[in-house]
């Protein structure tokens, strides 16, 4: 039987890649140090069938201790949200990249030769990828605050300042990290690939895009723009659309993300690499938001575009998906408007404060 270490395995996307692995009869031990701000305690939703040690990744001891008999490890273990604010650098620093430093090096002291499956996020791309008609692809700098006050929202092109056109990010375009999330995510990849250099052990960086789903975290610095409108609509309010609400990303069911970890971390020959984890069909956030309330029979008042912004923000960003399925042999399964349909009617994990 194989035994699968599944950090931060109590987590949203956590919890589902333990319930797929278990699905496939595999032995399960989970690490987690359960974050107050994300949990009151060990969630009810947790299946007993796997082993849960308390315990944070910054703990070499701690760490040490559950890497013992484990064939393969999913580092799922990480302080996320937008990471905005500057003031919370060293907080994202601490639990993502010291984390995963000290498990990488416990992972050396213990001669690991399984695999490794990382956790990481398309916002190591930053802004997605632009199509400029006289000056082919381009880069667009970060959106300046005079355009965005005046409602243009979309990046021109750096060189003639032309409209351009959104395209789809592959994996070998540069990686442009905005905020301080984006940034320990990057790294997070960068140490990871150095030890699997060093070590022989295959590493798979999966870049998750916009995760939705049941038990996903409400109202915490943990919830993404699909949570905060379900939180919206649950309470009675209309979910706010920032900008015009045309922003594309791409929306990935969670059990999808669940069965690419369990590809990676099964698949006959490891595959080794980063990979975009996405449904592969880009979708607005203003489409995304009236799918939600669609779903909720009108029990709540229709989505409002506030035209609001937030700096650092980044305007299109959305998966090209070959690579996964064609190397991993991921491909997403789950229906949009039945998975909103589904996370519409879910409850969303309530805060711890």
């Amino acid at each position: 039987m194989t035994r699968v270490l599944v950090t931060g395995g109590a987590g949203f996307v956590g919890s589902h890649v333990v319930d797929a692995l278990l699905a496939r009869g595999d032995d399960v031990r989970i690490l987690d140090w359960l974050h107050p701000a994300a949990h009151a305690g060990r969630p009810g939703y947790l299946d007993r069938a796997a082993e849960f040690v308390h315990g944070d990744v910054r703990d070499g001891a701690t760490v040490a201790a559950v890497l013992r008999d484990v064939d393969h490890v999913c580092h799922q273990a990480a302080m996320v949200g937008l990471g905005t604010d500057i003031g919370d650098i060293a907080d994202y620093v601490a639990h993502n990249d010291l984390g995963t430093a000290v498990l990488l090096r416990e992972l050396h002291q213990a001669r690991f030769a399984g695999r490794l499956v990382l956790a990481s996020s398309m916002v190591v791309y930053g802004e997605g990828r632009y199509e400029c008609a006289e000056h082919g692809l381009v880069r667009p700098g970060p959106r300046n605050e005079a355009d965005l006050e005046a409602g243009r929202f979309e990046p021109p092109c750096p060189a003639c300042g032309a409209p351009l056109r959104a395209r789809s990010v592959p994996e070998d375009a540069p990686v442009d990290p905005r905020n301080v999330y984006a940034a320990t995510k990057c790294h997070q990849e960068h140490l990871a690939a150095a030890f699997g250099l060093q070590t022989g052990v295959p590493v798979t960086a999966l870049r998750y895009h916009n995760v939705y789903g049941p038990r996903m975290p409400r109202d915490t610095p943990y919830a993404g723009v699909a949570s905060i409108f379900a939180s919206a609509l649950a309470a009675g309010r209309a979910p706010r659309v920032f900008e015009d609400g045309g922003q594309l990303r791409d929306f990935v069911h969670v059990r999808d993300v669940a069965r690419a970890n369990v590809l990676a971390l099964t698949a006959p020959a490891a595959v080794a690499g980063a990979f975009n984890v996405a449904s592969g069909t880009p979708r607005s956030v203003g489409e995304m938001a009236a799918a939600l309330h669609a779903a909720s029979d009108g029990a709540a008042p229709a989505p409002v575009t506030t035209g609001e912004y937030r700096l650092g923000d980044v305007r299109h960003v959305f998966a090209a998906a070959r690579r996964a399925a064609e190397r991993l042999g991921f491909s997403a399964s789950e229906p949009f408007d039945a998975g909103m349909a589904e996370f519409a009617a879910a409850a969303l994990r309530a805060p711890a404060r």
